[in-house]
């Protein structure tokens, strides 16, 4: 069985039902709009982000869920695909997931207005419902994921990037969202515990994982959906850059930096800088990296009963390190 499977075996009647609540959710009376959020939900990823919503709420109340999660796993599904569609309109790109994004198919403004519809459908459910406490959630991780990339923009005009804005910049990109999706989980079922911090606390481990897992694929020889290189080509600081950088003599330190301003789209300098990289322990330090914050959300577990909730959970936070993609 594939492990996502299996990590998603304790839930699977919960995300069926979500996915019948979750088309509902998205309708709307415009054909057009009915259209195209129909290509979306059927072009779907793996939901890891719902799978948080109802795994952290079944291990925190016992097996339990109710409407309040299915509501707060459609609310977050709503808008991190409103800012998908965004992100694809603001980075020009023509795929998501293997197939044409929203806005290859119908151009920018349509795009921009689809996830301007998808933002105000997840507001709506939750004010509709009195979901104040979870809008609150959901609102904060929106926020947040803004100023990360913000952050990041605004830091690789200058590459002046130390290791604790790095942090932040995915601290706020990233696992914000996967944070929101655990405290979520918890404040569905046990609204105002203490539960919702540790499970938030849990979320932002993981997401902090994922993004350095993510930043060491530019450095594999593997395809993995994006190529080797992308985030230099990009002008996008790494923990294994940022760490040698701060490592190396001037002279090194100072043609990384002109590799990565002026000759990032020359391949050849490219694998130059991803050899230097690796040579001078850029890769072992983010993987270390990478493991504390696995250790860190694994220990937060071991604080809750023995369940089949909190086994896919651990199943999901090695994945998380272990995944090939």
């Amino acid at each position: 069985m594939k492990i996502v499977e299996q990590i998603k075996q304790p839930i699977a009647f919960e995300m069926e039902l979500f996915e019948q609540k979750f088309q509902l959710s998205m309708s709307s009376k415009v054909a057009l709009l009915n259209r195209i959020t129909h290509y979306i939900v059927n072009r779907k990823g793996k939901q890891m982000r719902p799978m948080f919503v109802f795994l952290v709420a079944k291990m925190v109340s016992n097996g339990e869920v109710s409407e309040r999660t299915y509501r707060g796993a459609s609310v977050i599904e709503l808008i991190h695909t409103a800012t998908l569609v965004h992100d694809d309109v603001v980075d020009d790109s023509n795929r998501r997931r293997g197939f044409f994004s929203v806005n290859a198919l119908w151009k920018n403004k349509i795009a921009v207005l689809i996830g301007d519809f998808l933002l105000s459908k997840g507001l709506l459910l939750s004010i509709d419902n009195n979901d104040f406490d979870l809008l609150k959630i959901i609102s904060i991780a929106v926020r947040e994921m803004s100023e990360g990339e913000l952050l990041q923009i605004e830091k690789a005009r200058k590459l002046d990037i130390t290791e604790d804005v790095y942090y932040e910049i995915i601290r706020q990109k990233t696992a914000t969202l996967i944070a929101a999706c655990c405290s979520l989980g918890a404040a569905s079922v046990k609204p105002e515990s203490v539960h919702v911090e540790t499970m938030r606390k849990f979320g932002e481990l993981i997401g902090m994982a994922f993004q350095i897992k993510d930043d060491l694929f530019d450095y594999g020889n593997t395809q993995i959906g994006k190529p080797t290189g992308i985030d230099i080509k990009e002008q996008k600081m790494t923990l294994p850059l940022i760490y040698v950088l701060n490592q190396v003599s001037k002279q090194d330190k100072n043609w990384l930096i002109n590799s990565i301003k002026n000759h990032n789209k020359d391949s050849k300098r490219v694998k130059e800088v991803i050899a230097f990289v690796k040579e001078r322990g850029g890769l072992e330090y983010a993987v270390n990296k990478m493991k504390a914050f696995q250790e860190e959300a694994l220990q937060l577990l071991k604080t809750y009963p023995e369940s089949k909730y909190k086994n896919s959970l651990e199943l999901m936070v090695n994945y998380v390190i272990d995944r090939k993609k």
